[in-house]
């Protein structure tokens, strides 16, 4: 990833792309101190699937931030929690990987890992290394450590457990085996997903119970895949992964939706209000401050011509499209990646004889409404068809759909319209 221009300092390290500090004062006071060594930066990966994708890169964005104040990082290749499969979030057991899968998917790992984090500040350690020399006794000894009804009292093992589903004793291993992790290395920070707090928290508790000081546990904000609904994830399919060329990785980002599509935001683990439109999470808006390093008060102004509809959304779509991928790759094949994607995406459903309209032909264009503007290029025969065409989701200018708020002030010389299947006009 390309180097970031802002220093980050830890006045502002916490106030974006972080959803929860356990315990801030402590985590506080570890960035402060002078006098410490390097922290030690603990995050894992289990290779159960070959590709890292974008939801990952929230995380290991913040490392990286780190790594520029002098810390290091601890990469832990999870070859022994992949084969049993993590069971945050999950109403049933996942079948068990083979070793040689796990060794596989591992493959590719790290490559996508540097991507993101600066390889000269990490060090990489396999769970074999330790795993591989547990005996029977060990295993005891560690599962000794905790209760059942401890783990029972976590959410997704709780649930199923109500609801009489199989929870397989491997899984109740998983915890253990990631805890001990946190011990093997002597970890000063660990990172994940709001999802991981349990685990990462049983992390501190083991080393604690064992002698060492406890870890600091830093959860990141869940980033909602491209169906604007679930988490990302590659067992959903609704992943952009890190190893994707920059056309297909455009291709996706311009596929999200405007906004997410959850019934409510419970956990509300973005602070950032400027992120939310009416109340609604703005799709664009989280992935430009979990993703990029795009300032507070452009962000600000991208809220304010959403809401206003002063801009077009697939505008801010492909400027953040180009961030992500520069960031992710380079400058040059962003802008590759953005001229294929008019090409292929946009020209190729273009016919060539298709009309064209000159936008200083409208009237009063600054204060028309959508629905009049549909009648004025005569994309509608009345204004009451053209209602009813917005409110059915009909009219579409490039990617978006729009509603009878937008303003036709917006559209710029090269954008496309279309009204249903059949009717498209270009302006210029």
């Amino acid at each position: 990833m390309a180097d970031q221009k802002n220093i980050t300092t830890t006045k502002n390290f916490l106030e974006r792309g972080v959803a929860e500090v356990i315990v801030k004062k402590e985590f506080l006071q570890l960035l402060e101190d002078k006098n410490k060594a390097p922290l030690r930066l603990k995050m894992g990966f289990d290779p159960s699937a070959p590709d890292l994708h974008l939801g990952h890169a929230v995380g290991l964005r913040k490392l990286r931030q780190l790594q520029n104040m002098g810390h290091k990082v601890i990469v832990i290749v999870g070859d022994w929690t992949a084969q049993i499969g993590d069971p945050s979030g999950r109403s049933a057991t996942r079948p068990m990987l083979t070793e040689e899968q796990v060794k596989n998917n591992a493959e590719t790992y790290l490559s996508q890992f540097f991507k993101i984090v600066n390889e000269d500040q990490t060090e990489v350690r396999l769970q074999s290394d330790w795993f591989g020399k547990f005996t029977l006794a060990d295993v005891i000894k560690l599962t000794s450590k905790f209760t059942v009804a401890q783990f029972l009292a976590r959410d997704d093992f709780s649930k199923r457990f109500s609801e009489n589903q199989p929870i397989a004793i491997t899984e109740l291993l998983y915890p253990l085996l990631q805890a001990y992790d946190s011990v093997e290395i002597n970890s000063d920070i660990e990172f994940g997903g709001t999802d991981q707090k349990f685990n990462l928290l049983v992390g501190r508790e083991l080393q604690g119970m064992m002698g060492y000081k406890q870890q600091q546990c830093l959860l990141v904000p869940i980033l909602p895949g491209t169906d604007g609904i679930k988490k990302m994830s590659k067992s959903l399919n609704n992943h952009i992964a890190l190893s994707e060329t920059p056309t297909e990785m455009f291709k996706k980002i311009m596929r999200i939706p405007d906004f997410a599509k959850e019934e409510k935001d419970t956990t509300r683990e973005i602070h950032n209000d400027s992120i939310y439109i009416d109340g609604q999470k703005s799709m664009i808006l989280l992935y430009l401050e979990l993703l990029t390093d795009t300032p507070q008060k452009d962000l600000l102004e991208f809220n304010r011509s959403i809401k206003s509809k002063a801009i077009n959304p697939i505008e801010i779509k492909k400027l953040l499209a180009k961030k992500i991928i520069t960031e992710i790759h380079d400058e040059n094949q962003a802008t590759i990646a953005e001229k294929n994607f008019q090409s292929i995406v946009q020209d190729r459903i273009i016919p060539n004889n298709i009309q064209v309209y000159d936008l200083s032909n409208v009237k009063n264009i600054s204060s028309i409404s959508l629905q009049k503007f549909l009648v004025e290029i005569k994309m509608s025969n009345s204004s009451s068809e053209a209602k009813r065409l917005i409110s059915q989701n009909a009219v579409k200018l490039d990617e978006s759909t729009l509603d009878s708020g937008f303003k036709p002030s917006a559209i710029k010389s090269g954008n496309i319209i279309r009204v249903g299947r059949k009717l498209m006009m270009k302006f210029r």
